[in-house]
């Protein structure tokens, strides 16, 4: 008895997870996310998004004991954002994006939009694309996107949830 009570009840709790979704257009419709709407939407990103910002500097000269030296140094900045990162959303662009905050700050978001090239209508990150890589704008700095970013893609939760009501009555036959 213990175990089919047991089984009965992982079986719901398995049954009433949410599952992470692409957001697509069609979600959007599906679910009439006005911009008021969407600031109630918890969103995740598909997978890690790296930006990079590499700054070198170098000088040459001369030392005391009159050897030449080179001196050189470079600093590397990078920002991660793990797979499955929550963001929250910031507004709609000015070319339908959905702007999405995943930390505090001056300009620590980033967009995503649809691909004309795309038919699914998953929201993916928004960058200046070129055959390397792509570059954007992070808390007011340009970074460069690292290998894989490119498929990056907003997510939603969603939950199923079905309600079913039962009313039992039993017979209990008639006599004579």
């Amino acid at each position: 008895m213990k175990r089919i009570f047991a089984f009965v009840v992982l079986t719901l709790l398995v049954a009433s997870c949410a599952q992470k979704i692409p957001y697509t257009e069609q979600v959007k419709q599906d679910f009439d996310l006005t911009p008021e709407n969407m600031t109630k939407v918890q969103f995740y990103t598909s997978s890690n998004i790296i930006l990079e910002k590499n700054q070198s500097s170098g000088n040459q000269g001369t030392g005391s004991s009159g050897e030449l030296v080179v001196s050189s140094s470079k600093t590397q900045n990078r920002v991660i954002i793990p797979s499955n990162t929550r963001g929250v959303f910031e507004k709609i662009g000015p070319n339908n994006e959905v702007i999405v905050r995943f930390e505090i700050g001056s300009g620590k978001v980033i967009k995503f939009a649809t691909r004309a090239t795309q038919t699914s209508g998953k929201y993916y990150l928004v960058a200046d694309w070129k055959s390397n890589g792509g570059t954007l704008e992070y808390g007011n700095e340009t970074f460069t996107v690292a290998s894989g970013g490119s498929s990056a893609f907003l997510q939603v939760r969603l939950k199923k949830m079905q309600k079913t009501k039962r009313k039992d009555r039993v017979v209990k036959g008639m006599k004579v």
